[in-house]
């Protein structure tokens, strides 16, 4: 009998500091991350640029638990920001920050991430949260990821939070996608027959010497190289812990209910990349205001129909897993649409006020900084 998966989690996110006043993007103060560290050891770390932070909570049983680190560490992290000046924000991109200006942190990885990938790592003003769900079999993890790859786009359009970049409204809801996509082995995940041709396809590469190991093979969905999980990695960060932990949970309760249809012999249609895509691509452009293609109806269906569908097919598995209600937290967040949207109307509220564009950007930042507290 096949033993089954344990749908544990984990929570990671990356913020970008900046100062309290004036929203300008700062760097973490040594004495800082000290304090950060004697606090939450190793559940905190610094990032590639001196700017970011980024912290993971320990593996969580539930989602109630995982709500509960991560809001610790949420509160934890403002209230020693905020003792030296500064404030988190859990957004992809800082609406006007110069990334011309930002210094990595000077660690040996670093060093090495800058030297390998040259101008393209330069760029790397961006961070995302990326979700861990706890399955132990590698043929599992392998099947699952083929399917679940479909998923991916919606749970990137949900958690679009990047709408501005160096000061300009880019058009797109999540302009983080376009930074990280420069760099090699990202995107959606190649459609694999086994663990062992993955294993084999990640040696080809460490042979070589071009990547040490797994942990550089950065795609939207990953086994992860440290862990027996599953990392989804496409997601912007989310400035609210609560849309945080929606995500987390739609992840962990469509992995069940993945591997309930394969145990009923059934399993969801894989679609080529090219496909997916194109919804990938939407979701970057749209996040959820223009819907995602519908390949089984042939249509471009709205989000409030997908995530009405996308409810009805989990709910055994959110009340198998105690999820329901982190999970209907679905419909609040298209309710009130993305992050890149809010931001966007808070830029535009403020020019009709009669701020200048850096005013502007500037009550983004600060409204970034509220968002961030919310349920602390």
């Amino acid at each position: 009998m096949i033993e089954e998966p344990d749908f544990t989690l984990g929570i990671e996110e990356e913020y970008l500091l900046v100062d309290a006043d004036t929203g300008e993007l700062a760097e973490a103060p040594e004495p800082m991350m000290a304090a950060c560290k004697a606090e939450l050891a190793d559940q905190v770390s610094p990032e590639f640029l001196r700017c970011q932070i980024e912290v993971g909570t320990p593996v969580c049983a539930d989602i109630d638990e995982a709500r509960g680190h991560l809001a610790h560490l949420r509160r934890t992290i403002a209230r020693i920001a905020g003792d030296h000046g500064l404030a988190p924000i859990s957004a992809s991109c800082h609406p006007f920050a110069d990334w011309r200006e930002q210094e990595h942190t000077d660690k040996a990885r670093y060093r090495a991430l800058s030297r390998d990938l040259a101008g393209v790592a330069h760029r790397m003003l961006i961070g995302g949260m990326h979700v861990h769900v706890g399955i132990e079999s590698r043929a599992m993890r392998i099947d699952l990821m083929n399917q679940f790859s479909y998923f991916l786009p919606h749970l990137l359009a949900l958690s679009a939070s990047s709408p501005f970049w160096q000061g300009e409204d880019s058009g797109l809801a999540s302009y983080r996608m376009t930074v990280f996509d420069g760099l090699p082995r990202t995107g959606l995940p190649p459609k694999l027959s086994s663990w062992d041709e993955y294993e084999r396809s990640v040696n080809v590469l460490t042979g070589l010497e071009i990547i040490e190991d797994a942990s550089k093979v950065w795609w939207d969905l990953r086994p992860s190289a440290g862990f027996p999980t599953l990392e989804t990695r496409i997601c912007d960060a989310c400035p609210r812990l609560e849309d945080t932990i929606t995500l987390a949970a739609l992840i962990q309760a469509t992995l069940r209910m993945l591997l309930r249809l394969s145990r009923r012999n059934t399993r969801w249609r894989q679609y080529d990349n090219f496909l997916i895509g194109e919804n990938r691509w939407r979701a970057m452009r749209y996040g959820t205001s223009e819907g995602l293609i519908d390949f089984g109806a042939h249509e471009i269906a709205p989000f409030e129909a997908l995530a009405r569908e996308w409810l009805e097919l989990i709910a055994p598995d959110s009340h198998a897993l105690g999820s329901q209600q982190a999970v209907d937290g679905l419909r609040g967040m298209v309710a009130r649409g993305t992050s890149a949207a809010r931001q966007r109307r808070q830029f535009e509220a403020s020019v009709a006020a009669g701020a200048s564009t850096q005013e502007a950007l500037r009550d983004v930042v600060r409204t970034l900084i509220g968002e961030f507290r919310e349920g602390l």
